[in-house]
């Protein structure tokens, strides 16, 4: 079977550092789904409108080339304890696709787009496909959630200097520091004399971690 992409993703990230981990876990990270001059039909769009979320079936580009084993290290295990690649939902898999699920904020058939909030998906992502959410058989409150009923993400205090908050709107900031909050570094890194850069909507957020403590030191233009 050969798939091509019908649309592709335009994120305020540029690169997969700082992107969630989960789709839904920021709910204000905003996007869009621009689709391809072949697969640019607005009657395809009919209907859309009538659902309040989607399921994005999407490709990991920036991981195609990575190395794949049965068994990875979820971040959310503290980056130490191997479990099989099916446990998981983990971006390095055989065939490099994603699944999320994103809540439709307009649907606009004259471009044709639809602007999302809620993904996790890079600037550029390619989308292979795209289906309705469906509570009625999708929605399962009672279900096992494996490892991650028993770990939950620890979020980290978020300090923003009033100097800096000139360089983005109140709402970016909401979404900034919500991601922030996640600890967007590598599980391995723990150096409270690293500085780290997050690229987002074209400007690089310069940040340190001491503790339970980020606080960002300076905001530059471009990406890191």
């Amino acid at each position: 079977m050969r798939i091509e992409p019908i649309a592709f993703f335009h994120s305020p990230f540029t690169s997969k550092f700082g992107i969630p981990r989960q789709s839904g876990i920021v709910g204000e990270l905003k996007g869009e789904i621009i689709f391809t001059k072949d697969y640019a039909h607005a009657e395809a769009l009919r209907g859309v409108e009538s659902y309040d979320y989607l399921w994005l079936i999407w490709g990991f580009s920036a991981h195609e080339e990575a190395e794949k084993h049965a068994t990875v290290r979820p971040p959310l295990l503290g980056g130490n304890e191997r479990v099989g690649v099916w446990a998981t939902r983990s971006p390095f898999r055989p065939n490099n696709l994603g699944l999320s699920s994103v809540r439709i904020m307009a649907v606009h058939p004259e471009i044709p787009s639809i602007e999302v909030a809620g993904a996790d998906l890079m600037d550029g992502t390619p989308i292979y496909d795209i289906k309705p959410y469906l509570p009625y058989v999708d929605s399962h409150p009672e279900a096992r959630g494996g490892f991650t009923d028993h770990r939950q993400w620890s979020r980290l205090r978020v300090e923003v200097p009033d100097t800096l908050r000139p360089a983005y709107s109140e709402e970016e900031w909401q979404v900034v520091e919500d991601v922030l909050s996640l600890d967007p570094r590598p599980h391995y890194h723990d150096d409270a004399q690293r500085e780290y850069g997050m690229p987002f909507a074209g400007k690089d957020i310069r940040f340190m971690v001491s503790d339970d403590v980020l606080t960002v030191v300076g905001i530059t233009d471009g990406k890191s």
